[in-house]
């Protein structure tokens, strides 16, 4: 089994308040995070994870699974702990879920889904990177990212989150795309007890409201919520906005285990 490196950065929030994960979406880096994070460390101890060869992670050398991904991540931190993803890190939230339930307290799944896309279009990306590297996918990812009016008017974050694409590592983000290809947890979602939150952007034709649906609809204890104003990456484009579906959910949880 291969375990991929991964990286965390450091621990912010309360010493003693739950710990809370924030896993990132392809081509991002725990930047992600950075206008959502302050509001969530004022009740927990968060902590933000970077892919295989994307911010400060080490590159990837051999292939592994988004179900390895969650293992690296479950053994990266202590304990148990919440769990917010976007994306390729919703999917990891889900692997976690299924893999180490006994770890996961509540988990938000952040514009993600239980299979994303088709395993041909994961491919020829894997392959396009491989040749022509991460900087050809830069105007369609800030197509795909952000929500209309996002780069005009936040400039600063969307451009730092375009230069980690960038910055990422050729083949270590060709492998995250051969792990997307090859993931799919649709049938077994019904073993997944965790609390779930699915959340989609208004604007995401990545993953869209249906994606979000299927995973609320397809777990034990699961229930949606949309965010307008955000296409793929709602941190970025609506971060109060995911500030409040997330702390409406984790502070929720937090009190039923305190009862």
């Amino acid at each position: 089994m291969t375990v991929p490196a991964i990286s965390l950065n450091a621990a912010v929030g309360p010493i003693s308040a739950p710990t809370l994960l924030l896993g990132p979406s392809l081509g991002t880096s725990t930047l992600l995070w950075d206008r959502v994070l302050p509001a969530l460390a004022e009740r927990y101890r968060v902590v933000a994870w970077d892919l295989p060869g994307h911010g400060t992670a080490p590159a990837a050398t051999e292939p592994f699974s988004i179900a390895e991904l969650a293992d690296a991540v479950a053994g990266a931190v202590d304990g148990d702990f919440l769990y917010a993803g976007v994306s390729l890190g919703g999917c990891v939230g889900l692997e976690l879920m299924l893999r180490h339930a006994d770890r996961v307290r509540a988990a938000a799944i952040v514009c993600s889904g239980a299979a994303i896309g088709e395993p041909a279009g994961w491919y020829e990306r894997a392959a396009q990177v491989r040749t022509q590297s991460t900087s050809s996918l830069i105007i369609g990812s800030a197509q795909r990212w952000f929500a209309p009016g996002s780069i005009e008017r936040d400039p600063d974050i969307t451009g730092r989150l375009l230069h980690s694409l960038q910055n990422a590592d050729d083949e270590s983000y060709a492998l995250c795309c051969e792990a997307l290809a090859a993931y799919d947890v649709r049938a077994r979602l019904g073993e997944i007890a965790t609390p779930v939150l699915a959340v989609w952007g208004d604007h995401d034709g990545v993953t869209p409201e249906a994606s979000a649906r299927e995973i609320a609809d397809g777990v034990q204890n699961g229930r949606a919520i949309g965010i307008a104003d955000a296409s793929h990456l709602p941190p970025a484009d609506a971060p109060a906005a995911t500030v409040d579906a997330l702390l409406g959910f984790f502070d929720a949880e937090s009190a039923r285990w305190a009862a």
